[in-house]
């Protein structure tokens, strides 16, 4: 089960996210966020990560030389899309590309691109602690790989998981004390919830 760990601002939270199991760390590099990050303290907490665990930026509508200038700076393994963003956008970049969508739009974007199902909020782009409509994106995940986020959290994502067997799952607000803040306690709840539940099939 792949692991994402979003809207990390703080070394040792990415460092107890890691040692906790996690398999990327992700940064928010939209301003109006609270889980803003900005590029250059990211890039001094991506340098502290193992080589087999990838950073991860989120952005929300901002140009392409832009997401490409983060990515190069901090060295992201891939690029998450929050925005309006449309296929013909993701020609533009350099890195792997994750779209967040709500379940509902999946059916317009290529098999080739990774969707991240979050709850879908025109304001806030995510972290809003709402979970979504397991069923729907259960049948989105039977066709092509997805990442499940959406209001998970150590008491809810061993069910999300054997619902949905997505590819992987992102968590923000469910591990956090305050928005940026992790609880590392919370931290280690979740992944002892998702091993537990390591003997369902995830879809590759």
């Amino acid at each position: 089960m792949f692991v994402k760990i979003c809207g990390v601002t703080r070394v040792d939270d990415a460092l107890a996210a890691v040692e906790a199991g996690a398999n990327a760390i992700g940064f928010v590099f939209w301003p109006q966020s609270p889980r803003f990050v900005d590029p250059y303290r990211a890039r001094a907490i991506a340098a502290r990560l193992p080589p087999f665990v990838a950073a991860v930026g989120l952005f929300v509508n901002q140009p392409a030389a832009y997401v490409n200038g983060v990515a190069g700076l901090v060295r992201l393994g891939a690029v998450q899309l929050h925005g309006d963003e449309t296929p013909a956008f993701i020609a533009n970049l350099a890195p792997p590309v994750i779209k967040a969508l709500p379940v509902g739009a999946a059916h317009a974007w290529p098999l080739e691109t990774t969707l991240l199902l979050d709850a879908h909020d025109p304001v806030r782009r995510g972290g809003t602690g709402r979970t979504i409509d397991w069923s729907a994106a259960a049948a989105v995940a039977a066709r092509r790989r997805v990442l499940l986020a959406g209001g998970l959290n150590p008491e809810n994502v061993a069910d999300a998981i054997a619902q949905v067997r997505p590819f992987g799952v992102d968590v923000s607000s469910g591990v956090e004390r305050a928005p940026g803040i992790k609880d590392h306690q919370r931290l280690r709840a979740l992944f002892e919830a998702i091993d537990g539940n390591s003997h369902v099939t995830t879809r590759s």
